[in-house]
């Protein structure tokens, strides 16, 4: 069982993975130690904010010690089966995933979905970037939707895996504008880094991704920054959202974390309150700001609630895009 004041550290095994682990020097009398399982591999986005996670909540003496385990692949669809079936009833363990896992499960017509864990937070959300190569003619996202109208087939965007956030994205500006998503000449790249590369090889006409894996090309002038997916202009930003630009569309590629199935009200209560102590924390804040990362918070039912709605518009849009 777990209370407001401390967990039960679980000695079951956690299933096939990478893990490390974490003690605190020191912390709050009957801190919990706790589990976090990340259904990616080490490095990405979903293992950072778990890392993040870790370090706050031991900064801030809300935990003794901490597990991170790793089991990557297919979006989390391959974790997320273990994570149900191996961590079951775990008052002390929670899954970090987000907007990418929705639509993964959707695409790849997975067996299990978010309905079967208990949603704890929404923490964290990165706004997406439109962009183009220095030299295009698109000087403005005005511009660029002139082009997508047009012809779309001849508007090629690069972005991450099909079906992912930039994708969305993408199908949700065409939608808007009235292009039909099946007509987008979309090109999926496994990571940022070759996304970024098509574009400064002037591959592809344009792109979509995190702020953050375009902003030093911008600052250097090679790439040209259009609109930017937020729900506000960013300080520090050169850009307008979406919404100025005239394309009614607002996407937050956002990130949170889930306990497992089968655990306790009383555990399910305890999650939450450590979380939103944590999120609510300076510590945190400054996290969130050297990272880039949007702070959303948004707990227990109304999260849940939210998922329920995500979930509807992210199938909606890949079913334009063909995927689902």
């Amino acid at each position: 069982m777990l209370n407001r004041r401390r967990f039960l550290m679980s000695t079951a095994a956690v299933g096939a993975g990478l893990m490390t682990s974490h003690l605190s020097p020191a912390y709050a009398e009957g801190a919990p130690q706790i589990q976090l399982f990340v259904p990616a591999a080490p490095g990405g986005g979903w293992d950072q904010t778990a890392r993040t996670i870790d370090q706050v909540l031991r900064s801030e003496k809300l935990i003794s010690g901490s597990q991170i385990t790793n089991v990557g692949g297919a979006g989390g669809t391959v974790g997320l089966p273990q994570f149900i079936s191996q961590w079951n009833g775990k008052g002390n363990s929670l899954m970090v995933a987000g907007m990418v896992m929705v639509g993964a499960i959707i695409a790849n017509k997975a067996a299990n979905n978010l309905t079967q864990v208990t949603p704890i937070a929404r923490l964290t959300g990165e706004f997406e970037a439109l962009v183009v190569p220095a030299e295009s003619p698109f000087k403005t996202a005005a511009d660029f939707v002139a082009a997508l109208k047009a012809d779309p087939t001849k508007v090629p965007l690069a972005g991450g895996s099909a079906g992912g956030s930039d994708h969305i994205l993408f199908g949700l500006i065409a939608k808007t504008v009235g292009v039909p998503a099946t007509n987008l000449s979309y090109v999926p790249f496994a990571g940022g880094g070759e996304a970024l590369s098509a574009l400064l090889g002037n591959q592809v006409a344009a792109g979509i991704s995190g702020f953050g894996e375009f902003s030093e090309q911008v600052k250097a002038g090679a790439l040209r920054l259009l609109a930017i997916s937020a729900d506000k202009r960013q300080d520090g930003i050169d850009a307008p959202t979406l919404k100025e630009a005239g394309i009614d569309v607002e996407l937050f590629n956002w990130r949170g974390v889930f306990a497992p199935p089968g655990v306790s009200d009383a555990d399910k209560a305890a999650m939450v309150t450590m979380i939103e102590t944590m999120a609510k924390s300076d510590a945190w804040a400054t996290e969130c700001k050297n990272r880039n990362w949007t702070p959303i918070l948004l707990t227990g039912d109304d999260y849940a609630k939210f998922l329920t709605e995500d979930t509807a518009r992210i199938t909606a849009i890949l079913k334009d895009l063909g995927l689902a």
